[in-house]
């Protein structure tokens, strides 16, 4: 668990860290140089959730490489399945990530939402969703490790 406190915001109590995969995690269907080491390094942290549509067909690829089985969203209605799972997991134990379009509930509905610049874009739905804005995963993975750089981002 990640306990921060953000003056103005109050008292956050992070269990949980749900990601998308395509366009956050990985390019083109293919992990991000650096991203298994840095989800490693998260564990005992924050349990890790991956939710895809597996747009191009290698998540068991990407499951193997990361050590985690992603969850499989059905076809139709992607953005309302994120936001349900954020919520099913208690939506203010969550810290969720991601870049698209179907990403915005998810954002908007967990504690904190993270957004980042994906080569594949950002949509601005889900940049407004956002509560930060990261230039790329391993910086928004390493709020995790340096919890005081979402304090000074967040605080009011």
């Amino acid at each position: 668990m990640l306990n921060i406190d953000i003056p103005g915001r109050g008292q956050f109590h992070l269990e949980h860290l749900v990601l998308d995969v395509n366009g956050t995690l990985a390019v083109d269907g293919q992990l991000i140089d650096g991203v298994a080491q840095a989800l490693a390094a998260l564990q005992g942290l924050l349990r890790v959730h991956l939710v895809t549509a597996d747009t191009h067909g290698h998540q068991t690829e990407i499951d193997r490489q990361i050590n985690l089985q992603a969850v499989r969203l059905a076809k139709g209605n992607e953005a309302q399945q994120k936001a349900s799972y954020v919520r099913k997991l208690g939506a203010d134990s969550v810290v969720a990530i991601g870049q698209g379009a179907n990403d915005a509930g998810m954002l908007a509905a967990a504690a904190i939402g993270v957004s980042l610049i994906s080569v594949e874009g950002l949509a601005v739905e889900t940049l407004q969703s956002a509560d930060l804005l990261m230039p790329d995963i391993l910086s928004a993975l390493a709020l995790f490790q340096n919890p005081m750089r979402m304090v000074a981002s967040l605080r009011k």
